[in-house]
Parts: C-alpha cells; sequence; structure tokens
C-alpha cells in the first residue's frame, strides 16, 4: 500500500496513494493506523483525496481508526473524499458517525477547536 505520513505535535496526517481501498489494501491501513496509535497518535487526518473506490473492508479500516482515535480521546478527519466513496459512506450512514471534511486545512482548524473544547471542559 503507498501512503505518506506527515507528523506534527497536535496531528499526524496520513496520505493514501492509492486508488482503491479494498480488501486487498485494508489490512494494510489497519496496521499503519494500528501502529500510529500505539507511537502515541491522539489526532488523525486521513486524506482519501486519491481514493476513487471503496469497499467494506475499507471502510472498516476507517472505522478502526475512528474508535482508536475515541479511545486515546482524540479525533479523527477524512479529507478530500471522493463523490464516489462519500456515496458509500452516506449509503452506510457513516456520514453521522465519521467527521469528514473537505480540505486538511479545515481538519486541522476542526482538530485545534476539538483541544480548545477538551481543555475548556478539563478533560485529558
Amino acid at each position: 500500500m503507498k501512503y505518506s505520513i506527515e507528523k506534527s505535535e497536535k496531528y499526524t496526517k496520513l496520505l493514501l496513494n492509492e486508488e482503491k481501498l479494498d480488501t486487498l489494501k485494508a489490512p494494510s491501513l489497519k496496521s499503519e493506523i494500528i501502529t500510529l496509535y500505539q507511537s502515541g497518535t491522539i489526532n488523525l487526518i486521513l486524506n482519501l483525496s486519491n481514493v476513487k473506490y471503496v469497499d467494506s473492508s475499507g471502510l472498516s479500516a476507517v472505522l478502526v481508526a475512528n474508535r482508536l482515535s475515541k479511545e486515546v480521546g482524540g479525533y479523527l478527519v477524512l479529507v478530500g473524499v471522493t463523490d464516489h466513496v462519500m456515496k458509500l459512506v452516506k449509503i452506510s450512514k457513516l456520514d453521522h458517525v465519521l467527521n469528514i471534511l473537505p480540505t486538511e486545512e479545515e481538519a486541522v482548524d476542526a482538530i485545534f477547536l476539538n483541544e480548545i473544547e477538551k481543555d475548556f471542559n478539563g478533560e485529558e
């Protein structure tokens, strides 16, 4: 699976460089996501702008990221979701579960707002 990772103090960006996130690629993505969270990632921006096709295995990998993010009090944001992928997300009713924004810049803002809100509420 082709991807790039960019880490910063408050978040990690993971850009998938694949057209398909399917049964063949999803296990590698899950593995990478688990490794990121085990190494201290709290907030993750998952850029899917290159992904044109997702199947249920791909969505499962995204849900693993969402669950891990919540377990550590973090925030997962999907960005660059293409029309075809968004259709499947909506059909699966995951648009109500996942944080989806158009751009990485908006995702960074959302993460910082979430951090401020956590601080305001006295959460860890």
